[in-house]
Order: structure tokens, then C-alpha cells, then sequence
């Protein structure tokens, strides 16, 4: 009788992506997966004001691996809008968690790969074509779509699930990179303070912004924990 084993897999390729992120010798590899992180962050933003009854305009991606999307909310929304506001800034920080977890989730069931990568060249070519203003951007995102669909046009089931697999951990590890950014309630942008996502969310409900930076990474976590969990399940 055959003896059935865990595909650990996962955890290979997440021992890459943390070591690739480690070395400063990788560093030109790391450059795109930095920046579609932050593309994953906006698109959060974004998709959020857009799902509250508001506006997304544009964002733009910077060559720092910086970013801001430019959103509007309605002030007599079907949700209240301070609470509407700290969704959005709540959108963006989660961003990449819940698209790596759906990643991850799809990586783990050879019929859905296929759809689910075509979804992720659908939107971001886009959002390229529709949101996003930015040259560094917009050329990078363009390589990565094209390189996607070259592996999709390969039509192989096993190409399809450790592309979403590795973007999936890319993305979810990129959370745990922005921990700086999490706990701080101010930064600058092109010499200018700005607020941060944490900030925002405590100002327009409750507490300061050190406890939303819990509350992100224990959600994340729980995302990472599930996806990884429910991967293993099905490997």
C-alpha cells in the first residue's frame, strides 16, 4: 500500500524567497518583487475605496519602492466614513497578504492555477492601462505581465502552480518586510511628513497606531497560517 507524504515544497521555496531577500548580492533579483509588493499595497488601497462606494483615481509606484494611490470616499457612504477611511488605509496594509493567501490557496488545486494566473495578468495589465502613473511602475509591472504570459501560454499545470506559489510567498512575506513602516505613525515622502496607513486607521476610529500594527500582523498571520495550512491539506 502506497504511503502517503507532505509536499513540503512550500517551505523550500519559502526558505528561497527569505534568503534572496537576505542577500545584498541579490539585491537587482529582489528590485521588481519590492516594487510589485508595493503594487499589491496600492491596489489594496484602491480596490477597497472602489468596493465602499468610492473613487479610485490613480497610484503611483516610486523608484525607491515607495507608492501612494490616490483614492476619494463619499462622505454619506452605506458606510460611515471615518470607518470608511480606516478600511482603506486597513485595505492596503493586508493587500498583500490576501493576495498571496489567494496565491497560495489556488497554487493548491491544479485546475484552479491556470484561471487563477490569467486573473492576476488580467488585472494588472489593468491597472497598468487604467491606474497606474508612474514610468518605473508601469515598466516593470509590463515586464512581470509579460513574463507571466509567457508561462501561461505554456499551458503547463505544473509551471502555473510555482509561479502563483512563489509570487504567493513573495507576497506574503512582504508584510513582514514593512514591520518598520507599520510602527511608526508618521514618515516622509519627498520631504514631507506624512501619515501613515496605522496612523490613519487610529485616528479615525479608536487607539494609537502601534495596536492596528498588532491587529495587521496577527490577521496576516492567521492568512499566512490558513493558506500554508490548507496547501499542505491538499498536497
Amino acid at each position: 500500500m502506497a504511503v502517503k507524504t507532505k509536499n513540503w515544497s512550500i517551505f523550500i521555496i519559502a526558505f528561497l524567497v527569505f534568503v534572496m531577500w537576505q542577500l545584498p548580492a541579490l539585491g537587482i533579483f529582489r528590485y521588481p518583487f519590492i516594487l510589485l509588493g508595493t503594487w499589491f499595497h496600492e491596489m489594496g488601497h484602491g480596490l477597497t475605496a472602489i468596493a465602499l462606494g468610492g473613487n479610485f483615481s490613480h497610484l503611483e509606484i516610486y523608484e525607491n519602492g515607495g507608492g501612494v494611490a490616490f483614492t476619494s470616499l463619499p462622505q454619506n457612504g452605506y458606510v460611515p466614513y471615518r470607518v470608511a477611511r480606516a478600511l482603506v488605509a486597513a485595505g492596503g496594509l493586508l493587500g498583500p497578504s490576501v493576495f498571496g493567501a489567494v496565491l497560495i490557496v489556488a497554487s493548491a488545486k491544479a485546475n484552479w492555477t491556470t484561471w487563477v494566473l490569467r486573473g492576476i495578468i488580467i488585472l494588472l495589465v489593468a491597472s497598468i492601462l487604467i491606474w497606474v502613473r508612474s514610468l518605473i511602475g508601469s515598466v516593470v509591472l509590463v515586464l512581470i505581465a509579460v513574463l507571466l504570459i509567457i508561462l501561461s501560454v505554456a499551458k503547463n499545470k505544473s509551471i502555473s502552480k510555482w509561479t502563483l506559489l512563489f509570487l504567493g510567498i513573495q507576497c506574503t512575506l512582504s508584510t513582514y518586510l514593512q514591520l518598520n513602516y507599520l510602527f511608526t505613525g508618521t514618515f516622509e515622502r519627498f520631504g514631507q511628513t506624512m501619515t501613515s496607513d496605522t496612523q490613519v486607521i487610529a485616528n479615525n476610529l479608536f487607539g494609537l497606531y502601534w495596536m492596528w500594527a498588532v491587529v495587521i500582523i496577527l490577521i496576516s498571520t492567521y492568512l499566512l497560517w490558513k493558506s500554508y495550512a490548507f496547501y499542505l491539506k491538499k498536497n
